[in-house]
């Protein structure tokens, strides 16, 4: 009898301490998404732009889709970026993509929760081409 009475005592406690997992949707509101001025399109044809002025785009492999997934700061800038597929010398590929995106002169404006700027993931997908191909 103690021993049903114990793990009776067990489960009631574990169940006043367990945590409630649900979201608290009410406090926190994100009012806006990150905006580049013209758009996703805008920032992508400026981003194109920089990448084939100053990027020697021979020395990659570079045919098909690629997804750029970075941050967008509180203040509009992008940070943290990353490129997938990995191609051959992909850390020399990011870099000179991370050389490229900061070209681009015109800020992002920051995604707003409850009103305050916050840090926010962006994902832009583009389509490469070149006449290099890596034949390992």
């Amino acid at each position: 009898m103690n021993k049903h009475f114990f793990v009776l005592l067990l489960l009631i406690g574990f169940k006043s301490f367990s945590q409630d997992l649900k979201p608290n949707t009410e406090n926190s509101i994100i009012t806006s998404n990150a905006e580049f001025p013209g758009g996703d399109k805008a920032f992508t044809n400026e981003f194109l732009r920089m990448i084939h002025g100053y990027i020697d785009m021979s020395k990659y492999a570079v045919n098909g889709q690629f997804t750029f997934l970075f941050d967008i700061s509180t203040e509009g800038k992008v940070e943290n970026l990353n490129v997938l597929p990995k191609v051959k010398n992909s850390e020399l590929f990011i870099e000179d993509m991370e050389f490229a995106i900061k070209k681009v002169k015109k800020k992002w404006k920051p995604a707003m929760k409850d009103g305050v700027p916050i840090i926010s993931k962006k994902v832009i997908k583009i389509n490469f081409t070149s006449d290099h191909v890596d034949h390992e």
